[in-house]
């Protein structure tokens, strides 16, 4: 009989940040589909014309792309400066008050599970050997050498939206005009499939219900963007 054996998983904080980052760009390639979907379509929906569509997709594409940029930098930014402050408080509380730290440090093992006696030593011999480091990682979580770095967030995100955004432009602007429509539909929806899936995978949460919601969002912008251009449109005849 073959023995069954446990995949180890890995729960060490820089795979927590790649994964976020996946997830995030996931999600940044979904709100470009979305967005530009719906932009397209809508004018669409108000004319044939090709040469519109075209500056309505590229206007929204590159708005979209420096907006996401432009959010994710001053956000992380944010948190890089919110990071700093708390390991400055924490490097000046164990220069002026390192006893009460270290019965913070003991508190946080006991806390987690150990037994006085042992969490007591543990405190001790992570203070002796490097106090600072052992706050910072029992405490604030945070690692000094891999602090949120905003430009890499601002890049990253803007790179998923693009690459999102590119899918329903290229299909609304090489398909035939007849069909156009459709086809941009057809191929938003495939690729919010995917989207949702991957999302789903990287937050380990049901696929099913992620692909619902993903492509119910879609398909909705979609549908009422297109309707108010053909309403626009059929005005202006």
């Amino acid at each position: 009989m073959k023995q069954q054996t446990k995949n180890i998983e890995p729960h060490n904080q820089n795979a927590g940040i790649r994964l976020n980052k996946l997830r995030a760009a996931v999600l940044g390639a979904n709100d470009g589909i979305v967005s530009i979907a719906g932009l397209v379509v809508g004018v669409a929906g108000a004319t044939n014309q090709r040469s519109p569509i075209l500056t309505a997709g590229l206007a929204g594409l590159l708005a979209g792309g420096l907006s996401m940029a432009a959010g994710e930098y001053v956000s992380v930014s944010s948190q890089r400066d919110t990071e700093k402050a708390m390991l400055s408080e924490e490097k000046y509380e164990l220069e002026n008050f390192p006893k009460q730290e270290q019965a913070e440090l003991r508190q946080i093992y006991i806390s987690k599970g150990l037994s006085t006696e042992t969490a007591s030593k543990v405190a001790q011999e992570f203070t002796k050997k490097d106090a600072y480091a052992a706050h910072i990682d029992a405490e604030l979580a945070i690692d000094p050498k891999n602090l949120a770095n905003p430009w890499h967030a601002a890049i990253s995100s803007a790179a998923a939206f693009l690459g999102g955004a590119i899918l329903p432009l290229a299909a609304i602007l090489l398909a035939p005009a007849a069909s156009r429509i459709v086809i941009t539909f057809i191929s938003t929806i495939v690729a919010l499939v995917i989207t949702g899936i991957l999302s789903a995978k990287f937050g380990n949460a049901p696929v099913k219900h992620a692909v619902v919601r993903v492509t119910a969002g879609g398909a909705l912008a979609m549908a009422i963007t297109y309707s108010i251009g053909h309403i626009i449109g059929a005005s202006a005849l």
